[in-house]
């Protein structure tokens, strides 16, 4: 591996080439991304942010559409925005053979920035000069061959590192993302590629590695002999809002579950890696994978959302979406990783647009406690079993919830909360949001947060056949009302798998204060 560049040599530069920059994952996420790690220092001094697309605009144009997606100090809006630049142009021509390059214009504007900074001849091999470069591709998938090919034929820099960031999807199934891999892997090295998956750039999710391996009490308990069962879960509450025709294409299962919560999964069950290098640690997730057989349609129920009660328009309605269409907006899996520490445990995944509330949280749930010793003190009901939680959003938080007694003369079981709420303990401490981390990640050369080649490959091996199932219409969704809690067939699937819901604990902490944020 190359040495890191040195920053604060006045021959070095970076610049972060932002294909797609007039779309809105590159106004909503990217440069709010860059700004954020601007005004914290994060950024070389000598950095330059060029906007790509093909829409006819000037710089200041973008400077100004920016501005809107920036919230800060009007005065670092203002000089970050100075370093922001755009130029429009093409992703590929109809006929690549002959002519000129179609990203020549991109190139000798990346080249141009880089001489203003460093000097005539500071990017140039030889010189002595590190000119790195950041291509972020805010595009559709389709479209990252040729753009990737136009990058190498032209962009790539002569004296630094050269990075492609690329975002999900990574294909439609194994053979359309293999195929998509082999076309990224002829261009670039697997260290130059920079698989993006937002959910590991979290604070709680990065969070993770330390709870587990940092604290000697979770340790014995995180196994098969104390665990029942785990969760997780993300609930969204709204639907697809005018962009059923492109979710239509996918689906909840490709879109959330084979990506950002498969790679949950792999956190909470991996393996002790040797250490935080981040091939150590992807190859552990890596482990997790290969044990986990594919899904069976016997542990798998859909859902897709109708008009609610307050009059919110079903799935269907969305002028977007192909009539008739059955594709799920709700799904819960529930899968079994066939290795030492987990066998028969199951994990239960469950994923849905237009719920009842919009969270992401993993929760493990222990073990009954043997031998009840309070069984005459529960008045027919079942003991509650203890969880320990990890709640990624909103208000991110980790709580263990715990049967105690309740206050007064009497002896009546109550469960309760231990818990660190991040926004009350970290009052007024910056929480990075996920796009800041991995970017800076990217500038760093930390691929521990990047989804590996491989992974991708276990990964949609598990889900491949039941989505060709689901597609050539196997497997039907159930109807669920827009802003319910889903399809009821989804607590029987959880049921049978063996969560045991804790209805019968009364909830001293919260009792006061409305319904519990911590419910399931």
């Amino acid at each position: 591996m190359a040495p890191p560049p040195k920053w604060n040599d006045p021959k070095t530069t970076l610049t972060v080439t932002v294909l797609g920059s007039s779309g809105d994952l590159a106004r909503k996420k990217t440069y709010p991304a860059l700004f954020a790690l601007f005004v914290h220092g994060h950024l070389p001094p000598k950095t330059t942010i060029l906007g790509y697309a093909r829409s006819k605009m000037d710089t200041q144009t973008l400077r100004d559409q920016m501005k809107a997606y920036l919230k800060g100090d009007p005065h670092l809006i203002a000089a970050f925005l100075e370093i922001c630049y755009y130029q429009p142009g093409e992703y590929s021509l109809s006929c690549d053979t002959e002519g000129p390059l179609v990203f020549g214009k991109l190139a000798d504007t990346i080249a141009a920035h880089e001489r203003q900074l460093c000097g005539e001849g500071g990017g140039a091999v030889g010189s002595g000069g590190s000119c790195n470069r950041i291509f972020y591709l805010a595009l559709p998938p389709s479209v990252y061959p040729p753009v990737c090919a136009n990058i190498k034929a032209a962009c790539m820099s002569p004296a630094g590192w050269t990075r492609v960031i690329v975002e999900k999807p990574f294909g439609r199934d194994l053979e359309s993302s293999e195929a998509l891999n082999s076309d990224l892997a002829a261009l670039f090295t697997e260290a130059q590629l920079y698989r993006i998956d937002h959910y590991l750039g979290k604070e709680l999710t990065q969070n993770l590695v330390v709870m587990r391996f940092a604290n000697r009490f979770l340790a014995p308990l995180w196994n098969r002999d104390n665990i029942a069962n785990v969760q997780i879960i993300f609930k969204e509450p709204f639907g697809t809002e005018g962009r059923g025709g492109y979710f239509d294409q996918y689906g909840i299962i490709r879109d959330i579950i084979q990506n950002h919560l498969l790679q949950l999964l792999c956190l909470v069950a991996m393996e002790k890696p040797c250490s935080l290098s981040p091939d150590d640690i992807r190859d552990e997730k890596l482990k997790v994978l290969r044990c986990i057989e594919p899904v069976s349609t016997d542990n798998v129920h859909l859902g897709q959302y109708t008009t609610g009660e307050h009059g919110q328009p079903g799935y269907i309605d969305d002028p977007t979406v192909p009539a008739g269409s059955k594709c799920p907006t709700f799904a819960m899996c529930v899968l079994h990783i066939n290795n030492e520490r987990w066998d028969g445990v199951p994990f239960i995944i469950k994923a849905g647009k237009a719920l009842n509330e919009g969270k992401c949280e993993i929760r493990v749930q222990l073990q009954d406690v043997p031998g009840d010793l309070f069984a005459s003190k529960r008045g027919g009901g079942r003991q509650a079993r203890n969880e320990f939680v990890v709640r990624l959003q909103p208000d991110p938080a980790i709580y263990m919830k715990m049967t105690v007694k309740e206050p007064g003369l009497g002896m009546e079981l109550a469960q309760s909360e231990l818990e660190l709420l991040y926004t009350q303990k970290y009052e007024g401490t910056p929480i990075p949001e996920a796009y800041e981390r991995l970017i800076l990640d990217c500038i760093n050369g930390d691929q521990q947060h990047f989804v590996r080649r491989d992974e991708l490959v276990a990964a949609w091996k598990i889900f491949t056949p039941l989505l060709k199932y689901i597609d050539a219409g196997g497997l039907k969704p159930e109807m669920y009302a827009y802003g319910s809690r889903g399809p009821p067939g989804a607590d029987k699937l959880r049921e049978k798998a063996g969560h045991v819901t804790n209805l019968t604990a009364k909830d001293i902490t919260w009792e006061n204060h409305g319904p519990s944020p911590f419910s399931p």
